[in-house]
């Protein structure tokens, strides 16, 4: 069996009058993530890893933010659309280890929606997306609430 890790990370600031999206959840804030799509970090870093693990470039490449077809496009349709391609390079997703980077709000009233969310999207058991969240301790940029970050570590599989 062949095996690639492979690591992605999104960052994004935080502004009015837009909606926060993390994992697939609208999750109520008075500010969301700022972005050319919805901002969704978490399935953005997810994505990263994903392809990083297939040796496929990054998010930029196959979703530029010059590309108006991908103007506040739901971030789920890129999930979905990189299990594609790391199908096509012939690939299986094995599971998926994230954290969530943020000051407020608080996520885990949210967390199992996401896991739904992104399993059902990516064709596997709840139990293959772990989802943590953490603070900084007020420091740095996500510290003063001016955005947050998502790293992503995923595992796949050859078929």
């Amino acid at each position: 069996m062949s095996y690639r890790i492979g690591s992605g990370v999104d960052y994004h600031q935080l502004g009015e009058g837009r909606p926060l999206m993390l994992g697939g959840v609208h999750v109520p804030y008075h500010r969301g993530a700022i972005g050319h799509s919805d901002a969704d970090v978490l399935l953005h870093a997810i994505c990263d890893a994903m392809l990083g693990a297939a040796c496929l470039g990054d998010i930029g490449i196959h979703f530029p933010n010059t590309d108006e077809r991908y103007r506040d496009i739901d971030s789920k349709i890129l999930l979905a659309e990189t299990k594609e391609l790391v199908a096509k390079a012939g690939y299986r997703l094995v599971n998926i280890d994230s954290t969530i980077c943020l000051q407020e709000p608080k996520i885990k009233p949210y967390a199992a929606q996401m896991q739904s969310i992104i399993a059902d999207t990516l064709g596997v058991n709840t139990g293959d997306v772990s989802i943590k969240a953490t603070t900084t301790e007020v420091m740095g940029f996500v510290g003063r609430g001016e955005g947050l970050v998502a790293y992503a570590t995923v595992l796949l599989q050859a078929l």
